[in-house]
């Protein structure tokens, strides 16, 4: 009788452990993994409440109140939080007055601001994320791939912005901006979020490491010195307008100057 006792003792115990187990592992989780989870969601909620509040302040009268667009401005659902870096960032936006493009101009908000904004705008639908350094500037090509990167800029971007990235007219009052003293990180986002007149150049058309590339030869080129008159950067063109009217025509006035003293002389 005592080991039959026993040995329903033994298979009482076994669930009951195994029920304690499952309470401990549960309490376990309650305790840290939810938490960790709730706090993360709280701060991300508070900076999107935080941007949509700055959001309505400061751009609803164009964009919306929920950035839905009005006749003043586009709709910003689907542009991402990078689009939001790039423009106020830049001081391009608030647009102090409408016009033919927003000009860049001193930025007014904080970095802080700026990313709740970002946050908000990036809360409306999926969009270009705001990139991490590595990605837009990874400090480790060489030549060669910084060569590279000057093919794809006179391919995709020169037509534009010129062949040393000093900008250039565009039709209708608007311009393509000069790329000298941009932050890299603000060349990046003008690629994948395409403002104003640009183009956008997606990941599929311009993958991340040539992009990298683009930046990191605008850095190297900027950086040079340029001896002599730049001529605006516009290349052959504008360096053969040159010669010939300065040139030719200096040479022609010289020699009408020289014949003109010879017939004096006779």
């Amino acid at each position: 009788m005592r080991f039959l006792s026993s040995r329903r003792r033994s298979r009482a115990a076994k669930p009951l452990l195994l029920a304690f187990a499952l309470f401990v592992t549960g309490a376990l989780y309650a305790g840290f993994a939810p938490a960790t989870q709730v706090s993360a969601d709280a701060g991300t909620s508070a900076l999107v409440a935080e941007g949509k509040a700055l959001f309505q302040v400061s751009c609803s009268s164009c964009h919306g109140l929920n950035g839905e667009g009005t006749t003043q401005g586009p709709s910003l659902v689907g542009v991402g939080a990078a689009a939001v870096d790039f423009q106020v960032a830049t001081g391009r936006m608030p647009m102090a007055h409408p016009g033919a493009q927003a000009p860049r101009k001193q930025n007014t908000f904080t970095e802080h601001e700026i990313a709740a904004m970002a946050a908000f705008v990036a809360a409306l639908g999926p969009g270009p994320a705001i990139p991490e350094p590595p990605v837009y500037a990874p400090g480790n090509l060489d030549e060669r791939a910084i060569a590279r990167g000057g093919e794809l800029f006179r391919t995709n971007c020169s037509a534009c912005h010129n062949f040393e990235g000093g900008g250039g007219a565009l039709p209708n009052g608007k311009y393509a901006p000069s790329l000298r003293g941009v932050e890299p990180i603000h060349i990046y986002e003008a690629m994948r979020t395409g403002p104003q007149q640009m183009p956008v150049f997606s990941a599929g058309a311009i993958p991340d490491a040539e992009a990298a590339a683009i930046i990191a030869y605008l850095e190297e080129l900027h950086a040079q010195p340029s001896p002599g008159f730049t001529l605006g950067g516009l290349g052959p063109v504008s360096e053969g307008f040159f010669g010939w009217i300065i040139g030719v025509g200096g040479l022609c006035l010289i020699a009408t100057w020289i014949a003109s003293r010879g017939a004096r002389a006779r």
